[in-house]
């Protein structure tokens, strides 16, 4: 069984997510820790209640992303994290912590990339007036959004969507989706990364 860190700056519906899928069986990792980056975001009280560690700071305490990041990997060795699973981590992967994690942190992206990447993919969605969005999972790289796509899955935009609605939507797919494709990475090994698997 694998030991995995998530990485998160708000809520935490994802980490909740996982952590409920461990429990259930259904997501066979251990939850070595969790690293945020907002000392007040809720899912630190998710972690706590999990009782799972967490390493949570403030980048500008830090010199540069370099230093705050080598903290981050002195971490993730003293709990032998062997995966990071970014579950709503707003911050770019640097490549500090990249190399020492190649092909090993994936991420959850709210839409159909490569179409809205970046912030705000659901308000995009709307305001593009799309017909189809969805959930990307995807390796992480230097750029945003960018990695290759592991698995995608698609919902229909009705007529009268709203964010609001969209977001339930995207959540809804994002819960059962993410416990499921980090189950097959982490026991069936790490996908090609120019293989995609697509769920539709």
């Amino acid at each position: 069984m694998k030991n995995i860190a998530i990485f998160a700056s708000g809520s935490g519906s994802n980490f909740q997510a996982i952590v409920d899928a461990v429990r259930s069986g259904d997501l066979a990792a251990n939850i070595a820790l969790l690293v945020c980056d907002q000392p007040g975001a809720f899912v630190i009280e998710r972690a706590r209640a999990a009782n799972i560690p967490a390493f949570v700071f403030t980048a500008k305490e830090y010199w540069s992303k370099q230093e705050f990041e080598q903290e981050i990997i002195f971490q993730l060795r003293k709990h032998h994290v062997e995966w990071v699973v970014l579950a709503g981590y707003m911050r770019l992967i640097g490549p500090t912590l990249l190399q020492q994690y190649e092909s090993r942190i994936v991420n959850i992206h709210p839409s159909l990339l490569p179409e809205f990447p970046g912030k705000d993919a659901i308000g995009q969605a709307i305001d593009a007036g799309a017909k189809w969005s969805g959930v990307t999972i995807h390796y992480v790289d230097e750029g945003m959004d960018t990695g290759p796509i592991i698995a995608q899955e698609r919902t229909q935009l009705a007529a009268d969507e709203t964010r609001e609605s969209l977001q339930r939507k995207i959540q809804s797919i994002e819960h059962k989706l993410y416990p499921a494709i980090l189950q097959m990475l982490l026991t069936r090994g790490e996908v090609e990364q120019n293989e995609q698997t697509c769920i539709n």
